[in-house]
């Protein structure tokens, strides 16, 4: 089939390659030139792991291409996908649709035959049928379904994340849009993959949902962290045990310095502005929200304890800026509370991150960088691990002794054991271990 993915920013991107390695013939679309001559020469704008491979793939077997003109692409295609940003709106935190609406209108004058508009974007309930209302107002003769499609990646897993997802939600109840869809995601059936169709509304909603939910888990954690530090218990094994429950499970039972990323502050945010508009109290996502960010600032109390109480001309090596390993994504990243917070206080900050030092620098110009984790803490008076990377997971724990000025750990996602660093001579402050 053929399909026309209008935005190639995260989301637009990977499913525009996943579903071109899929075997369906891809036009990946965008306004910004730029972009689009860097992604002809096989140059991504964003870092994920094995997505240049499938590019480079499906470029080489014509199955996937990149254009700033839509016309051609949404005249001949199957399926239209709207995968364009959503960002907070300032001032009441709903999502700005001016993206998906600009969509709309270019893509309607284009539309030949039958035609699913699938929305791919993250947008609040409703927005979908306002769509359908454009689209239907520029061209009362089309032919064409508007159909919900969230997205459900993980930046860093991604493309598995597509290739055998949990679930695909489609929001439609027009039989023809449903075959198209189904033939779209036909490769996931072997995999017996659940394919779940809803109304428009309650699919926009889901997305929300299932976020905030995620969100919430993470925030739970965290407060239990809190409270195994003053009572002796250790999170982990509190997470293994409530995780072991099948109807709570494992994932994102992780304590650390909050959430972040491009999604979950964004999402959650929305989440609460629907509620407002619709007149339902959503006390618990409001929470959540707040408590996240009390968290990140609680992470800096912690490295100034563990730091003697002042951090007034010391210096703090950071390993780790990303909101989570994998990705160069720094939306949201806790490191963007903590790093000014620390500078704040009087510390010098030297960073280090595999993939994330180039978009840090943009957010935090003066930010000081280094060119691997040895040279970050030289000299350090405390190491503190903002991001689980899985090369800080197995550093060289004798030369990290050796080169830090005073042997202090302090390691804000638990990924060492605080008995190996104590036999090296370490002092390990981690979270939630009593």
């Amino acid at each position: 089939m053929r399909i026309a993915m209008i935005g190639t920013g995260y989301v637009g991107l990977v499913s525009g390659a996943c579903f071109s390695d899929f075997g369906h013939v891809v036009a990946c679309i965008d306004k910004d030139p730029g972009k689009i001559r860097e992604l002809q020469k096989g140059k991504l704008p964003i870092f994920e792991p094995g997505l240049d491979a499938i590019v480079a793939s499906n470029v080489a077997a014509g199955r996937l291409s990149f254009t700033t003109e839509p016309a051609a692409a949404v005249r001949a295609a199957d399926a239209v996908f709207l995968a364009v940003g959503t960002p907070s709106r300032r001032g009441d935190g709903f999502a700005d649709l001016s993206y998906v609406y600009d969509a709309a209108n270019e893509i309607a004058p284009e539309i030949e035959g039958f035609t699913v508009i699938a929305i791919k974007s993250t947008v609040p309930v409703g927005t979908n049928d306002e769509v359908d209302a454009i689209v239907r107002k520029l061209r009362p003769d089309a032919d064409f379904s508007v159909v919900s499609n969230p997205e459900f990646l993980r930046e860093g897993a991604a493309i598995e994340d597509f290739k055998h997802p949990d679930r695909v939600i489609v929001g439609t109840d027009d039989e023809r849009a449903r075959r198209i869809m189904r033939e779209l995601y036909r490769p996931l059936f072997i995999n017996e993959t659940p394919m779940l169709f809803t109304g428009r509304r309650s699919a926009e909603l889901i997305k929300y949902a299932s976020n905030a939910f995620l969100a919430t888990k993470i925030t739970f954690i965290n407060e239990m962290a809190d409270l195994c530090e003053k009572c002796g218990a250790d999170v982990q094994e509190v997470a293994r045990g409530m995780g072991l429950d099948r109807r709570i499970a494992a994932k994102f039972l992780h304590a650390g310095p909050g959430f972040g990323g491009s999604c979950f502050p964004k999402d959650i945010a929305a989440l609460a502005a629907i509620g407002e508009r619709y007149d339902v109290a959503t006390k618990i996502v409001s929470t959540v929200m707040a408590v996240n960010d009390a968290r990140k600032r609680a992470m800096v109390t912690k490295v100034v304890s563990a730091c003697g109480g002042s951090l007034q001309g010391k210096t703090i090596a950071v390993l780790g800026l990303t909101f989570k390993p994998n990705t160069d994504d720094m939306r949201e990243a806790p490191s963007l509370v903590i790093v000014p917070s620390l500078e704040a206080q009087g510390a010098r900050v030297r960073a280090y991150d595999p993939h994330g030092m180039a978009e840090a620098r943009k957010l935090m110009p003066q930010l000081e960088t280094t060119s691997d984790p040895y040279a970050c803490i030289e000299g350090a008076d405390a190491m503190l691990i903002l991001t689980e990377w899985d090369q800080f997971r197995a550093l060289d724990l004798d030369r990290v002794k050796k080169t830090l000025r005073s042997p202090v750990v302090i390691d804000l996602r638990n990924i060492y054991r605080p008995a190996e660093l104590a036999a090296k001579g370490l002092n390990y402050i981690s979270v939630g271990r009593g």
